[in-house]
């Protein structure tokens, strides 16, 4: 089985602070936004988000599950304006990119969460990140297959509903027929 990488795992936690399901939100509030980037490494020390640092969070997330099948209108456009204003650089001697020196906290952490979509997309594990078809779901989960081709975070739960979705669908469709024939 093919394990996810680190850079896998931080953005598909990251994707995940949204839950459809539950209707909850680990990012809603700024004070819980900068307490998930401390939990996560991304930020070293306890950081008040200003109100635009939190919105270019939400866009960047916005983005990111747009990229990943959760299609949000304008999600991809806000997250590709909260990258192109991050400053990242090249370099030999930390190993590959790099948040810029001098840059505001907040602005460290967003661009650490831009490098780790862009070392999974540079290396193809991008491809192994998806959205759950199931639309009341929507979680992001990491797919083992070989193929790639699995389609439910949990197929116990959601690939059982979206049969049993079909299933009656179908059996609606052919008590209509029998009725109206």
């Amino acid at each position: 089985m093919i394990e996810p990488s680190p850079e896998a795992e931080l953005t598909r936690a990251f994707a995940n602070t949204v839950d459809l399901e539950d209707e909850t939100d680990e990012l809603a509030a700024s004070d819980s936004a900068a307490a998930w980037l401390r939990a996560r490494g991304l930020v070293d020390e306890p950081v008040p988000l200003s109100a635009d640092d939190h919105r270019r969070l939400l866009d960047l997330r916005a983005g990111v599950r747009s990229a990943l099948g959760q299609v949000q209108p304008g999600g991809l456009a806000a997250g590709e304006a909260v990258l192109s204003g991050l400053p990242v650089l090249v370099s030999l001697s930390a190993g590959g990119l790099v948040p810029a020196p001098g840059l505001p906290v907040a602005d460290r952490a967003l661009a650490r969460l831009a490098i780790a979509w862009s070392a999974l997309v540079t290396t193809g594990e991008a491809q192994r990140l998806k959205r759950c078809a199931d639309d009341v779901c929507g979680w992001v989960f990491w797919d083992v297959s070989r193929n790639h081709s699995r389609r439910w975070c949990k197929m116990r739960v959601c690939g059982n509903r979206a049969k049993s979705r079909r299933y009656s669908a179908r059996q609606r469709a052919l008590r209509l027929r029998e009725e109206t024939a």
